[in-house]
């Protein structure tokens, strides 16, 4: 009955999140908006250049403060709703600004309300796949679900370069408000919760492997015991905070500001810089999926950030370069070592936490790519418009990437998956010797 039902699911999440990643365009909207404000004229933009990435930089935060309660929603109400909920708000979003040059309008309808419906169904996608699959299988199919994210620039910046260009930066943004209502309502019908005792696809039970019977007890016991607030008095929930915080923020800065790096060598095909870190976003997560269930989550990680950190402090001089083939090589591996971020870290929740509170916890733990982005985003646009340069950002991102690459050696996803189970393995033959009624949390 349930043979293909989590193949739709998986294909749906990502249609979803093929719609939702026109935020990667904001370069394209960023320029529009540049060339508009030196052009003037009474229907001109009349901002402060220090200013133009505001509302990008409020979309992410607003983005990630909303899977807070949005991941809450999609625990207990299921993804469907939570994701036309999404739909809705951004599709009000984008109207809103359509008809406004102005900046306030922009930070409420692009930063706020877009921001918001990106996150509700965001927050409706990866949950809603991992729980049609076995723990075996998870970080692939969060790597296909999360690509869509990525992928949607491989489209997106091309078309609304199109859009801009024929049509006006406004009409275009009427477009992308139609794409959202219409097309995120139809990916939203199709998702669906597993009913209650479902068993995945091949998933087989080897009780009589030890590391099997760890991880069974642990994601067992964890999901009837840890409650979301448990998860934030553990130090590794916050080194994960911390570290998502780092690759999130240096990664959104590079998307956010990336045409018009590559202008200077790519002239107007600068786009293309665009499209081709989309698809190395997409094929790092993809790629990074399969590789955290064979290697480990910590060894990936590590290797992501150490050539993330690669990729910051080289940048700025490949774009300086005027060689096209450096930019289109940056981008590539930039893509891919951010992508990780996304396919990592979901994992990374069910692995420690199991899958009853995902929502919720992942939730949480996303709060750092919002806030990463937009502390990042700020920083780099004011030490760009101050220094006449992108160098000094750069250097910070890179920087900030060392300390992060040193950090994932404190997330040893192994051990810690070995003490917490074995520790409350104890904790259930305790509770069923002694028929407590209750399991009292370990602190």
């Amino acid at each position: 009955m349930h043979t293909n039902k989590h193949k739709v699911v998986v294909a749906a999440a990502a249609g979803i999140n093929l719609v939702i990643g026109v935020l990667y365009a904001w370069s394209i909207f960023k320029e529009a908006i540049v060339t508009s404000i030196n052009t003037g004229g009474p229907n001109a933009f009349h901002w402060n250049p220090a200013s133009i990435n505001d509302p990008y930089a409020l979309c992410c935060l607003i983005f990630a403060i909303v899977m807070v309660p949005a991941g809450r929603m999609q625990d207990s109400i299921g993804p469907k709703k939570v994701a036309l909920l999404g739909g809705l708000l951004g599709a009000i979003g984008f109207v809103l600004i359509a008809n406004s040059v102005n900046y306030w309008v922009w930070m409420f309808g692009f930063g706020g309300l877009v921001g918001a419906g990106i996150g509700f169904a965001y927050a409706s996608t990866t949950p809603a796949a991992l729980k049609w699959f076995a723990p075996n299988k998870s970080g692939l199919v969060t790597g296909i679900v999360v690509s869509g994210f990525a992928l949607a620039s491989v489209y997106v910046a091309p078309l609304a370069s199109h859009l801009v260009i024929v049509y006006g930066l406004n009409n275009a943004m009427l477009f992308f408000a139609l794409q959202f209502l219409l097309l995120i309502s139809l990916f939203s019908f199709l998702l669906h919760s597993p009913p209650h005792g479902y068993v995945p696809p091949g998933f087989e039970e080897r009780r009589a492997a030890r590391n099997d019977r760890k991880r069974d007890a642990m994601s067992h016991l964890d999901e009837d015991v840890l409650s979301p607030l448990h998860v934030l008095k553990e130090s590794r929930f916050w080194v994960l905070w911390l570290l998502l915080f780092i690759g999130a923020g240096a990664g959104l800065m590079v998307i956010g500001n990336l045409k018009p790096l590559a202008k200077l060598s790519m002239g107007e095909f600068a786009y293309l810089a665009i499209v081709i870190l989309a698809v190395g976003d997409a094929a790092g997560r993809i790629l990074t999926g399969a590789l955290s269930n064979r290697f480990g989550r910590r060894n990936v990680l590590s290797a992501a950030f150490l050539l993330q950190m690669l990729l910051m402090f080289g940048a700025f001089f490949l774009s300086q370069s005027g060689n096209a083939l450096w930019i289109v090589l940056a981008a590539t591996f930039i893509g891919m070592s951010y992508g990780a971020n996304l396919v990592l870290f979901p994992n990374y929740v069910k692995d420690f936490w199991g899958m009853r509170h995902f929502g919720a916890i992942y939730g949480m733990l996303f709060t750092a790519w919002g806030v990463g982005g937009f502390v990042m985003i700020k920083v780099a646009e004011n030490l760009t418009v101050n220094s006449g340069s992108s160098f000094q950002s750069f250097m910070v991102a890179g920087c900030l990437m060392l300390a992060a690459f040193m950090l994932t050696f404190r997330v040893d996803n192994r051990k810690d998956i070995e003490r917490v189970a074995m520790r409350k393995v104890k904790t259930q033959n305790l509770v069923r010797e002694n028929n407590f009624s209750e399991i009292t949390p370990v602190p």
